[in-house]
């Protein structure tokens, strides 16, 4: 049989319909293709110095207290302060009855007085006497009885002066004065009292609030750490003056401004290993009294290339701590790190991540074995604190772009 010539149209025709019918295939759901890698949100390392805070419970106290007692005896006449105000020292605060006093004191001015009459009496016959024993027109015994005499006036003088000082002083303490400048308390007594009978009567308490001082304990094995990587040059000072201390109030503000350390005790406490440390806070507006509990934030160091991540990005177990870093071909591989400690919801990373390596924060639901991911910038919920801080991809890649 004789094969037909197909025509050119027809074949053209066929090519066309098959090429088709092939690109909606391709492009049906379900026909083969690989599925897009999940998002994962990540942040970029960025390094830098950061300082190491440690969080303690500490109790504040007055820097200087003092007690004002009456030291004379008597009844209170005046009280001349308002309770609760400042006093600066030297200030008198309450009068006591000095009329016993203004008289024993004018009784020694008269003691003084006569003593003193005697004294120029004595000394005018030891005068007199002087010529006339050199002349042999008395004898010695006179003169040496006159000039005994004399130095015995001289004496009852000194007693009478030593006397009417002693009145003098009595005279005032009848007038209590404030002993150092602050803020005085409630009065423990009241006009018409009897106050100083056998014993110094407490009559208010003065204390000094601005500064104050903050005492607060820390673990002894921690203050051995510390040192030792100091000395190691792991770690450098937080400062010229060493640490840095923020008090936080209880209501988790911060008190606004910053303490210093004045020392750390040198004996350790043998019930519970810990080392009392004290420190000198400012308190100018007084908003901070003595006795409150305030937590303590103490920066004794600053670790270097060091950085902040998000205590969600890091995972904790019994084999030690490890971040998950994206590399550049989205492949997703486990990182072990060493952490400093938490601040401010955030986990202080010391070794193990270097600048530029992306870091997961969520999306952890989302791996698949062997499978990429495609890092996505991660939003944080709030802002962190100052300094270097892990930064969402987008705003490291910017930057990255300017430089």
């Amino acid at each position: 049989m004789a094969l037909r010539q197909i025509p050119a149209w027809f074949v053209t025709t066929l090519l066309a319909a098959a090429l088709a019918g092939c690109g909606k295939s391709d492009g049906a759901p379900g026909a083969g293709a690989a599925p897009p890698p999940p998002e994962v949100g990540v942040v970029t390392v960025a390094t830098g110095d950061i300082g190491l805070v440690t969080e303690l419970p500490g109790r504040l106290e007055a820097s200087r207290v003092a007690q004002v007692r009456a030291r004379a005896a008597g009844i209170v006449q005046d009280r001349l302060f308002r309770e609760g105000s400042d006093v600066r020292a030297g200030q008198v605060l309450y009068r006591i009855d000095s009329a016993p006093y203004a008289a024993a004191n004018a009784s020694s001015q008269a003691s003084l007085a006569r003593a003193q009459a005697n004294l120029s009496q004595a000394s005018a016959l030891a005068e007199r006497y002087k010529p006339l024993v050199e002349a042999n027109a008395i004898s010695k015994q006179d003169y040496a009885n006159a000039v005994a005499a004399q130095k015995q006036a001289e004496a009852d003088v000194a007693a009478a002066r030593a006397a009417v000082k002693t009145t003098e002083i009595n005279l005032g303490y009848a007038s209590v004065t404030a002993p150092i400048s602050g803020r005085i308390g409630r009065s423990l007594v009241t006009e018409g009292a009897l106050v100083g009978q056998g014993e110094a009567t407490p009559l208010a308490v003065i204390q000094q609030i601005d500064p104050l001082y903050v005492n607060f304990t820390q673990p002894a094995t921690e203050v051995l750490n510390l040192r030792r990587a100091l000395e190691q040059g792991r770690l450098k000072r937080a400062g010229a003056e060493g640490a840095l201390v923020r008090v936080l109030l209880e209501d988790g503000s911060v008190h606004g401004q910053p303490g210093k350390l004045l020392f750390a005790d040198l004996t350790v406490d043998p019930n519970t290993g810990q080392v009392t440390i004290r420190a000198e806070v400012p308190n100018p507006r007084a908003m901070l009294l003595p006795g409150m509990f305030v937590r303590v934030q103490l920066e004794q160091a600053k670790a270097s290339n060091a950085l902040l991540l998000p205590q969600q990005a890091v995972t904790r177990a019994t084999t030690g701590d490890s971040v998950m870093v994206v590399a550049a071909n989205g492949q997703v591989a486990p990182r072990p790190v060493k952490l400093g400690g938490a601040q401010n919801g955030q986990w202080v990373i010391l070794e193990g991540l270097k600048a530029g390596e992306q870091v997961m924060v969520d999306g952890f639901q989302k791996l698949r074995p062997g499978s990429p991911v495609k890092p996505v910038p991660w939003t944080p919920g709030g802002t962190g604190p100052a300094g270097p801080v892990a930064k969402p991809a987008s705003a490291a890649a910017s930057q990255a772009g300017k430089s």
